[in-house]
Parts: structure tokens; C-alpha cells; sequence
């Protein structure tokens, strides 16, 4: 596996685009995957996405039930939020590509996100709390969001 550079700064324009679906799970795909999470974990990150790796494709990997035993990896390919409920929660942020600036942000508390699987599989997942958090933090990722852009003034 191979640690990536990360893309950083505000106004990259690289984290800025639209990120674009995933025709084709191959190879090539896979093996992005295992980088990202190595990147991740070496940056000591909870989710990172495609695009933060200058990869402009609608993929990323977070990690859910952090410090549980049911704690893991997902690979999420062409995510899409289908629901979000109407109440929220307010947490501090932070992203690998923005290093060193936490800020707090309001999100939805619960999430129910459909998504392929490596091995193309469709999946979906209902989420509440921190992973329904990073679920939408990673989303934002894919259509050139950054959290600041979701900051409470």
C-alpha cells in the first residue's frame, strides 16, 4: 500500500469539484481504496475521501462505531443520502485537508445513505451521532464542500 498526498487549503481547486460517479469497480479502483486507507490512518483520519487524494471520483472511506468493538472500516462507492431527519446536532469538525483548523458545525442526527460496496453490491446504511457526521462531512467531499463552508457564525 501506498500513503498519498493530501490535497490542502481552502481554496484548492482540486477539493472544490464535483466529484464524478464510478462507472466500473476494477483494479485500479480497489487498489485506491487501500491507499486511501492507509493515507487515512497514517494522517490519523475518520474518513477520507477520493477527492483528497486529487482523485476526482465519487468514492471515500470512513470509520464507523469509532472506539466500539463494532468499530470498522466502509468503503462507500457513489454514495447518495436519501434521507436526512429534521433534527440536528451541533460538533466541532476538523479534516485532513484543512489540517490543524476545528470548527463547529451543525449536521442532521441521523442519516440513511445507499452506496456500493467493493464489490458492487448495493448497500445502505441508517446512521445517527459521529457516523452520520462523517457520512455527510465525506459527501460534502464528493461535491466540492468543505466544512468551513457549513461553519455556525
Amino acid at each position: 500500500m501506498t500513503v498519498l498526498k493530501i490535497q490542502t487549503g481552502a481554496e484548492n481547486p482540486i477539493l472544490r469539484q464535483k466529484s464524478t460517479p464510478i462507472d466500473t469497480i476494477d483494479k485500479s479502483i480497489k487498489k485506491l481504496a487501500k491507499d486511501m486507507v492507509e493515507t487515512m490512518n497514517a494522517s490519523n483520519g475518520l474518513g477520507i475521501a477520493a477527492v483528497q487524494v486529487g482523485v476526482n471520483k465519487r468514492m471515500f472511506i470512513t470509520t464507523i462505531n469509532m472506539g466500539t468493538d463494532h468499530e470498522g472500516l466502509i468503503t462507500m462507492v457513489n454514495p447518495h443520502i436519501e434521507f436526512l431527519n429534521d433534527e440536528k446536532e451541533t460538533g466541532e469538525e476538523g479534516c485532513l485537508s484543512l489540517p490543524e483548523l476545528y470548527k463547529p458545525v451543525t449536521r442532521h442526527k441521523y442519516v440513511r445513505v445507499k452506496y456500493e460496496d467493493l464489490k458492487g453490491n448495493n448497500q445502505i446504511l441508517d446512521l445517527d451521532g459521529l457516523n452520520a457526521r462523517v457520512i455527510q462531512h465525506e459527501t460534502d467531499h464528493l461535491d466540492g464542500i468543505l466544512f468551513i463552508d457549513r461553519v455556525d457564525e
